[in-house]
């Protein structure tokens, strides 16, 4: 099934999509809901962040190219961590398909994409095997880790580096019934291809996680978890439009805007 949230009028709403509609349901996806009469063209309504998540969890450093690369631009060797390494983002940063990622006026020209495939929990879930962690994903969808490196490399923590305003497109909504090891995410910067990698290559897998994270955390429904990125990213600016694709769940897109002072 496909999943958004969704804005018509001054309603918003869980909807479920076929085609090219959107029918609206009274609940969640998450707990019981039913579907109702209200039925309107998916072009005709705003589609919203698909999930507002009680925790935004952030895999780090999970692809080997993509650390290769970003240690080699800082001059150092690279590390690849022994265990899956938990980081979080925080929910003001998120921003929907269409939506502008907006560059702050005082960043530097440093600031990156990186397109990751994004695990929804769909259940409470605590001290899971690796082989019973799939069973307590609701569904996929893509985001963009938008990142200022400048401020990441020298803030103490990723406030702003990582989670300023509108740094966190997610979207444009949810599937279920994947396995991720099947899916390849590609980015494209201004219609042109800048990457392309397949999920399945992560140091560690959307299983491995989960496992890991519910030993010690307890995960909720509307959870959200993003696996990372791989490949070397590039800088956007004013007047960009990048997209992070993965077949089978579909586009999201922005565009860049830079601040005026």
């Amino acid at each position: 099934m496909k999943w958004c949230r969704f804005q018509s009028g001054r309603t918003v709403a869980y909807g479920i999509i076929e085609d090219d509609r959107v029918t609206e349901v009274a609940g969640n996806p998450f707990e019981a809901y039913t579907r109702t009469a209200t039925s309107s063209l998916l072009s005709q309504v705003k589609l919203l962040v698909p999930v507002i998540p009680p925790t935004f969890y952030a895999a780090g450093v999970n692809y080997r190219e993509h650390v290769t690369e970003m240690a080699q631009r800082r001059g150092v060797k690279p590390e690849f961590p022994p265990q899956a390494d938990v980081g979080y983002r925080a929910n003001n940063a998120l921003v929907a398909h269409d939506e502008p990622i907006v560059i702050p006026a005082d960043a530097t020209d440093q600031v990156q994409y990186e397109g990751e495939l994004v695990a929804v929990i769909g259940r409470r879930c605590k001290r899971v095997s690796e082989a019973e962690a799939l069973d307590y994903v609701f569904g996929y969808t893509i985001g963009n880790d938008v990142s200022e490196r400048t401020w990441q490399r020298n803030d103490r923590t990723f406030w702003r580096g990582k989670n300023t305003d509108t740094f966190k497109p997610m979207g444009p909504w949810i599937v279920t019934g994947l396995d991720p090891d099947d899916l390849r995410v590609t980015i494209r910067l201004n219609g042109v291809e800048m990457f392309s990698y397949a999920v399945v290559d992560a140091i560690f897998g959307v299983r491995q996680f989960i496992s890991r994270m519910s030993q010690y955390l307890t995960l909720h429904q509307g959870d959200v978890l993003w696996m990372g990125t791989d490949g070397a990213t590039e800088n956007m600016k004013d007047g960009d439009v990048v997209e992070i694709e993965v077949p089978g769940i579909g586009v999201l897109r922005n565009p860049v805007v830079r601040a005026r002072a």
